[in-house]
């Protein structure tokens, strides 16, 4: 895709506080993702359209778009802390970090959905990476869901 960034010039979201701020900052029609990843150098090489898949990791088939998490604030959360959603939608797919191996982080982008996956995750083509997480931001997003002391709720994680 002409005119991306290079990864490396990407802006670092530094915690968990100004994750919320860059969030509740985008524009009209702006919809922000999460994907844990290598990056978007990595995930865009191929360019825009088509080029831009994930992989089932199932049955190996390649997915019309990118595997994201939305930023997105669903209605039913209501006035509930807008920190520990977006901390949510962080922790949510924080094994994929041991998973897929060495130089996965998140990193946010602007997206636009184009499917749902096999686990029924957006599938997005990516407008615009955004910004890196810092581990920082991650360990702040951890801490804020283990503060709920929920006993039944953690990472989607089919092995746990």
């Amino acid at each position: 895709m002409r005119g991306l960034p290079n990864q490396a010039l990407l802006p670092v979201v530094e915690d968990l506080d100004q994750l919320v701020v860059l969030f509740r900052g985008s524009g009209p029609g702006e919809e922000l993702y999460v994907r844990w990843s290598v990056g978007p150098d990595a995930d865009l090489a191929g360019g825009h359209g088509a080029e831009q898949s994930s992989k089932d990791a199932l049955t190996g088939i390649d997915l019309p778009g990118l595997s994201a998490n939305p930023l997105a604030v669903e209605s039913w959360w209501g006035d509930r802390p807008l920190r520990l959603w977006v901390a949510r939608r962080l922790y949510d797919y924080c094994h994929l970090r041991q998973l897929r191996g060495p130089g996965v982080r998140p990193w946010v982008l602007v997206g636009e959905q184009c499917g749902r996956g096999p686990d029924n995750e957006p599938l997005v083509q990516c407008r615009r990476p955004v910004a890196w997480v810092s581990e920082r931001a991650l360990r702040e997003a951890e801490q804020a869901v283990q503060e709920q002391a929920s006993t039944e709720w953690g990472p989607l994680h089919r092995a746990d």
